[in-house]
């Protein structure tokens, strides 16, 4: 066998027992040696969090006694954004019910155009959508 052959297996062999006979025989697992872990834990985190909203909270309302208005607690807040994204879906709601209604307005003033009748206007497209009331 060839010299150059034999010594760069050897030595690919020796490296790979090596690392074997070091990884059998050390203490502790390679996380721990590579310090690999969370790097903060959850609790100071959440605290954080939980300072910051007092913080805001206690902000706004000396801006709202400044002003002669009633504080906020955590409860009326949270109702208040409650009211606040309903009244934002309604709005969507109409939003897209308008839109709606709108592009139907058009496809059916094309047909009248194309037949000879003149357009409708809004007003009197919904009124004949909705019927009598």
């Amino acid at each position: 066998m060839d010299p150059f052959a034999v010594i760069i297996l050897g030595g690919t062999a020796g490296l790979v027992i090596a690392l074997l006979l070091l990884g059998r025989f050390s203490s502790g697992s390679g996380a721990e040696h590579a310090r690999l872990g969370p790097a903060r834990s959850a609790a100071p985190e959440v605290q954080s969090e939980i300072d910051d909203l007092d913080q805001m909270l206690a902000a706004a309302n000396a801006r709202r006694r400044a002003r002669g208005k009633p504080e906020l607690t955590e409860h009326s807040l949270r109702a208040e954004i409650a009211q606040e994204t309903a009244l934002a879906h309604r709005r969507g709601a109409d939003d897209a019910g308008d839109l709606e209604l709108a592009q139907m307005l058009d496809a059916k003033n094309a047909r009248r155009l194309s037949k000879g009748l003149s357009p409708l206007g809004l007003e009197e497209y919904k009124r004949q959508v909705e019927g009598p009331m």
